[in-house]
């Protein structure tokens, strides 16, 4: 499931930037979220599974929507839109450093050696690939800032979950959280945009928009919550380091970027932060 969410959310911050070339962002943000959530609730229902909210979780449900889905969404639209895409993937996935003092906190997790060096090692990999969106921040603050913001939001998010559980089924709880935290989008949408221009849309574009509907939200929000809600928040947030290295590199391969030694190096330290953090104990 991680290998899975790895790779659809990597590949994302390229089809991502594709998709928003022609949508504008309160738009295409409606879009996944309406038609992510209407496919996990149609599936859900195929499958007889129950899709009902228990009694006295819709503000603790309506919370987490808000600060995992509405403030993440807009943040990274808005941002992404304004900086390059591989800058914004690197930004985003400082999620773990703002991740782990706050489970420390709220959660009270202990942090093993062994954790405490996949942080260390995913640190070095993000501080390699920032070398030059350090230098872009000034051509371009208001974008680097706002995808900083939502990886502090996604990091609050993720703790948040553990912190207040929602008791319900897992399919449903991803599907609700989907709708409840797209409302104020939709509003957005109605508000500020003109949705018309969906009828000039080109190829590219609208294959980034069924790619974030059915493979980004429809199916990797549900596979983040499982893991988010099962795994230690340490290891879940050192684990997500390796996404924005595949974002870089489906930039090489997808829009003809030249991949450089730090790109390597950065894929080295992940992948050593992630044997750090989730190989079993011995006996």
């Amino acid at each position: 499931m991680l290998a899975a969410l790895t790779f659809a959310w990597g590949f994302n911050w390229t089809a991502l930037k594709v998709a928003l070339s022609e949508v504008p962002p309160w738009t295409f943000r409606s879009l996944c979220l309406g038609l992510g959530s209407a496919v996990l609730f149609a599936a859900l229902r195929a499958g007889g599974q129950p899709l009902a909210v228990p009694k006295g979780q819709w503000r603790r449900l309506a919370l987490l929507a808000f600060v995992n889905i509405t403030c993440w969404n807009m943040l990274i639209a808005f941002g992404v839109a304004l900086i390059p895409s591989g800058r914004a993937s690197v930004l985003a996935y400082t999620m773990p450093i703002w991740a782990i003092p706050l489970s420390m906190w709220l959660l009270g997790e202990r942090i093993t050696p062994r954790r405490l060096a996949g942080l260390a090692l995913g640190t070095i990999a993000l501080g390699l690939l920032m070398g030059e969106s350090l230098f872009g921040l000034g051509a371009a603050p208001a974008g680097s800032l706002m995808v900083l913001g939502a990886a502090l939001s996604w990091a609050l998010g993720t703790v948040l979950q553990k912190r207040f559980p929602v008791r319900m089924p897992l399919g449903a709880y991803t599907a609700w959280m989907m709708l409840l935290g797209g409302l104020p989008i939709f509003a957005g949408t109605a508000l500020l945009e003109d949705v018309r221009v969906l009828r000039e849309l080109s190829l590219a574009p609208a294959l980034g928009v069924a790619y974030n509907v059915f493979v980004s939200f429809a199916f990797a929000h549900w596979a983040w919550i499982k893991l988010a809600t099962s795994v230690p928040v340490s290891v879940f947030a050192v684990s997500m380091l390796i996404i924005p290295v595949i974002g870089v590199l489906s930039g090489v391969v997808f829009l003809g970027e030249r991949p450089r030694w730090t790109e390597l190096a950065a894929l080295l330290c992940v992948l050593a932060a992630l044997t750090s953090v989730i190989r079993p104990r011995q006996p």
